[in-house]
């Protein structure tokens, strides 16, 4: 099995990527220390990205950016950060990926609790995580050739508690190694339009 993870050396990446690399084939994409590279805002380099890596049996998403900040302070620049990268970069991926994912393969995005828990400063990346989410539901659908599509919600993670920590106060952080299994079940699994959610 040939899995291509994109944002596979974030947080979220690193360990999904741990947690398949012995039972398939991990190719990893990313901005910057990738065997391949793409910036998900980028349809070029989304399709350059595709044509580097050739058919593959799951296409999972662990990226997107998002501004953090109080909304009347926000700007529609802002606010597009989220728009171009967590929204329509992981729904791009899919646009542009789906004829390069097998017959009966997988495709798994990448969502976050602040769409069903918010917190202050978090509403341009709750957006994003709601839209993603509702696609997923609504494209299941539609889907080709058997594909199934599903997304993960994570809460933070234990890992990242030093970095976002002081903006998820009262929230529990899980393990990477948690997240990582909602994404082994995607891959592995026979459900689709799911959002599993790991709060």
């Amino acid at each position: 099995m040939k899995v291509l993870i994109v944002g596979a050396h974030g947080t979220i990446g690193t360990a999904v990527a741990e947690e398949l690399e012995d039972d398939a084939t991990v190719v990893k994409a990313s901005r910057n220390s990738s065997e391949v590279k793409v910036d998900m805002t980028s349809t070029e380099s989304i399709k350059n990205m595709f044509k580097q890596v050739g058919e593959v049996d799951a296409l999972i998403c662990t990226a997107g950016a998002a501004h953090f900040g109080y909304v009347p302070d926000m700007t529609p620049e802002d606010n597009q950060v989220a728009v171009e990268s967590k929204l329509l970069g992981q729904i791009n991926l899919v646009l542009l990926g789906m004829d390069y994912v097998k017959d009966n393969g997988s495709i798994t995005l990448v969502t976050g609790i602040l769409m069903d828990d918010p917190i202050l400063k978090g509403a341009s990346s709750a957006m994003a995580n709601g839209g993603v989410r509702a696609f997923v539901k609504s494209a299941a659908m539609e889907m080709p050739r058997n594909i199934r599509i599903n997304s993960v919600s994570p809460t933070m993670l234990e890992e990242a508690k030093e970095k976002y920590g002081p903006l998820f106060q009262g929230y529990e952080p899980v393990k990477g190694k948690s997240v990582a299994l909602a994404f082994r079940k995607s891959v592995f699994g026979g459900q689709t339009g799911q959002s599993y959610n790991v709060y």
